[in-house]
């Protein structure tokens, strides 16, 4: 059973599986090395200024509903095939069957019979010239019999005389019946000593029948009791769910139509693959290990939501820079499995964490950081080996589990690149693609994530450690306009405090903050001297002020720059003591 599901998935290309939880750059390395001169396609001129438009713009995919309603009539008959097809595999205990190779072994052991066949030939054969001597038996008795005649005759006589003897007297009513009677026992005496024999075997036969037939009867008997009920079908879960036991499970098998754009088969293949593979991989019980993964928390993890509530995953490869954390992850072939053990035990969990009912989210939103990625690509081979084999066990195994994948600090070189490995992607997966210079880094984010739920160095207000602000308090995003002075204010009541924060992406602006209260004449009180703030001098400014009336706080943003700037910003109250 396993080859039969893994040649499916093989022929399938794997660009038909959306990535899951891994960038595509790694999964094409070695097609840079083996196409490292595509040969130049001079009639697509527009195709090329789509793709280079693409890198720059979102994608366009939009996911679809697992609502089995809200399907369309081709898409809803498929998954009603697709069930037929597991449910006849789980009655039949198909996804536990032994592989082809322990088959071959009785096979082979029952090819010597298959070869004597012939022989049963030989013995009709021999049947059929074997009945001319059990045809003699019986004539040879019969003539015994007539070599002894009188001695037969002589011992008749004497019965008959005996028989005279014992018959009593007949009744004087009829005088005229014995000698008939005699003479009839006599003739039955007379008879030849053949039809004697004749006779004798006849009653014997008829005395038997009744014995050979009474057991004959008995298994009729048995035979008419029910049949043995048919095994109960097996369960199999993926995912910790059963599959066929609730709605659930027609969210994962749509999962695999699409992967395999609706084909029945190909989707039960690649079903019945990804339940072998990971009763090989033994997925499940990575759950239970704790000892996997130690320094690489940094490189990819679980950031946020995005706006509409799919879990973030961050990737974040140029973490690999730290030589330690290179060598202890990919220094030998023990490590580089236990990479890839971890990776898989990642995904485990995260898919654990999804919600499987038809309005639930099941899918991720893939960030993957590729800065400083140039030499971690071309130049590192057991990093390119260990990504692009961690990529292809994502691909195999889990399909469609890819809302959205944003590229983020795309090299200049990139463009190009992607040209070559185009090629190795349906439109489906492309569609989910959105690609970001450095520079378009925050702002393309934030199209699809809140800033308060992208991290800190990706330009959102979210950090670790103890803070006023939270993930749950929402931000404003703003724009300052080039050469121009922006304010925010925030107004206060008596005996409050306020606290806030605000970010600007890029900076380079002069910032400065001040108190107005609401009474006439009063005077302005200056929280913060204005200040220029570079790009790396500071990411996020928060503050709080105290105050005794009403009011409100003002903050100036001078920007003298001729570019356009984004401000995030938020603030709370806190009651006064």
């Amino acid at each position: 059973m396993a080859e039969e599901t893994k040649a499916p998935a093989q022929e399938t290309p794997a660009q038909e599986v959306a990535p899951a939880t891994a960038p595509v750059p790694e999964a094409a390395a070695e097609v840079v090395e083996k196409e490292a001169t595509p040969e130049p396609e001079p009639e697509k001129t527009a195709e090329e200024e789509k793709e280079k438009a693409a890198v720059t713009e979102s994608g366009s995919f939009k996911e679809e509903s697992n609502k089995v309603e809200e399907l369309p009539n081709p898409e809803k008959k498929a998954l009603d095939e697709f069930k037929a097809l597991v449910q006849e595999a789980l009655n039949n205990h198909d996804f536990t069957a032994k592989p082809k190779e322990e088959e071959k072994k009785p096979a082979a052991a029952a090819a010597p019979v298959a070869e004597e066949q012939p022989k049963p030939e030989e013995d009709k054969k021999e049947s059929e010239a074997a009945p001319e001597p059990t045809k003699e038996a019986p004539v040879s008795e019969e003539k015994k019999d007539a070599e002894a005649p009188p001695k037969a005759e002589e011992e008749k006589k004497e019965e008959v005389k005996e028989t005279e003897k014992e018959i009593p007297p007949p009744p004087t009513e009829a005088p005229s019946a014995e000698p008939s009677v005699v003479v009839e026992k006599l003739e039955e005496k007379a008879a030849t000593p053949a039809e004697v024999i004749k006779e004798t075997i006849v009653e014997v036969a008829a005395t038997e029948e009744p014995s050979t037939v009474e057991p004959k009867e008995e298994p009729k008997t048995e035979e008419v009791a029910p049949p043995p009920p048919p095994p109960v079908p097996e369960e199999v879960s993926i995912w910790g769910i059963p599959l066929l036991a609730d709605e659930r499970s027609d969210v994962i098998l749509l999962k695999f139509l699409r992967a395999r754009d609706f084909k029945v088969k190909d989707a039960f293949a690649m079903l019945k693959s990804v339940v072998a593979w990971r009763k090989q991989f033994k997925s499940d019980d990575l759950l239970e290990e704790s000892e996997l993964g130690h320094g690489l928390d940094k490189v990819v993890y679980m950031h946020g939501v995005d706006k509409e509530g799919h879990p973030i995953c961050y990737n974040a490869f140029a973490e690999f820079q730290d030589k330690e954390l290179y060598q202890s992850t990919f220094a030998d072939k023990e490590k580089l499995n236990n990479f890839l053990r971890w990776r898989i035990q990642f995904m485990e969990k995260s898919i654990r964490n999804l919600d499987f009912t038809p309005e639930g989210i099941n899918t991720f939103v893939q960030v993957i950081d590729l800065k400083n990625s140039p030499g971690l690509f071309f130049f590192k081979k057991e990093f390119r080996q260990a990504t692009n084999r961690a990529l292809q066990l994502l691909q195999d195994n889990y399909p469609e589990f890819v809302a959205k994948q944003v590229f983020i600090n795309v090299p200049w070189w990139y463009p190009a690149y992607y040209k070559m490995i185009n090629a190795l992607f349906t439109t489906r997966t492309k569609s989910k693609f959105v690609f970001a210079g450095p520079s378009k880094c925050a702002e393309t984010l934030f199209k699809y994530i809140a800033p308060e739920q992208v991290p800190v160095q990706y330009g959102g207000l979210s950090r670790e450690g103890d803070y006023e602000f939270t993930t749950g308090d929402p931000a404003t995003e703003d724009t300052i306009k080039p050469t121009s002075k922006h304010t925010i204010e925030f107004p206060v009541t008596e005996k409050c405090t306020l606290v806030w924060e605000a970010r600007v992406i890029g900076w380079d602006v002069a910032y400065g903050s001040e108190f107005v209260p609401a009474a006439e004449g009063a005077y302005t009180i200056i929280v913060e001297k204005s200040r220029k703030i570079g790009p790396a001098d500071e990411t996020i400014i928060s503050n709080s002020y105290k105050t005794d009336c009403a009011g409100k706080v003002v903050l100036t943003f001078d920007n003298q720059t001729s570019k356009r700037k984004k401000l995030l910003y938020r603030s709370k109250t806190k009651g006064s003591d």
